[in-house]
């Protein structure tokens, strides 16, 4: 009889490590967005473009800026890794270095990600407006195995509303620090915003996602077994 145990401990302690190496929500949004070393690799040009047109002018600092952006997918490519974000990114850095180009102004490479945040503020906004709220959906998508439980739960609903409004929010007041210096023509202090106000708020945001989402799920988990 105590030959048949073995097995069954090993089966049991053989499902343990694979739930507990499923990816947190953080992960699985930085791997959506190519990873850590996506989200590193993708601010790079535009580091360049910020310190080599404070030293050169406008030219150097765009050939640069689409030679790093270039390099990067090219690197990536050869240690086959995915190259989508690397693209995507060398696509947006080229987008704003055309732009730049053909008026002259430094301050345009920026412009796209200025459009670029404004139509996610407002997405998102208008999302909560229509009782869709966006960052539900996401979760579902990501965290969720893309179920939408989560509607037929008015806690978690209101939690998602007012965290896509938190969101939408943050968003618009990134882009309308970046359009004030654009605006004052301010071509330093824009690349400065540009940088500062990159990821550092993407992180905090997500991490009172997490936080405000968990606290909800495990507050509703615990109450049967206190009831």
């Amino acid at each position: 009889m105590t030959s048949g145990q073995p097995p069954t401990a090993k089966a049991d302690t053989a499902g343990t490590p694979d739930e507990e190496r499923m990816p947190t929500f953080a992960e699985q949004m930085a791997e959506q967005l190519g990873g850590w070393r996506g989200l590193v690799e993708s601010g790079i040009p535009v580091v360049v473009f910020v310190l080599v047109n404070l030293i050169f002018e406008l030219r150097p600092a765009i050939i640069a800026a689409v030679g790093v952006a270039v390099a990067i997918a090219v690197l990536r490519l050869t240690q086959r890794k995915p190259v989508r974000h690397a693209i995507n990114g060398l696509f947006g850095v080229g987008i704003g270095a055309f732009i730049a180009l053909r008026s002259g102004e430094a301050r345009d490479f920026y412009l796209p990600g200025i459009f670029y945040g404004v139509a996610y503020g407002v997405v998102l906004l208008a999302s909560v407006a229509i009782r869709q709220p966006l960052v539900g959906w996401l979760w579902s998508v990501i965290a969720g195995g893309g179920k939408s439980d989560w509607r037929h739960n008015p806690r978690l609903v209101s939690t998602f509303n007012w965290l896509t409004i938190l969101w939408g929010v943050v968003w618009l007041t990134k882009v309308g620090v970046q359009a004030a210096f654009y605006l004052a023509n301010m071509e330093t202090a824009l690349g400065v915003a540009r940088l500062a106000l990159g990821y550092p708020p993407y992180a905090l945001l997500l991490a009172i996602t997490v936080w405000a989402v968990r606290r909800v799920t495990r507050t509703e988990a615990a109450t049967p077994a206190s009831a």
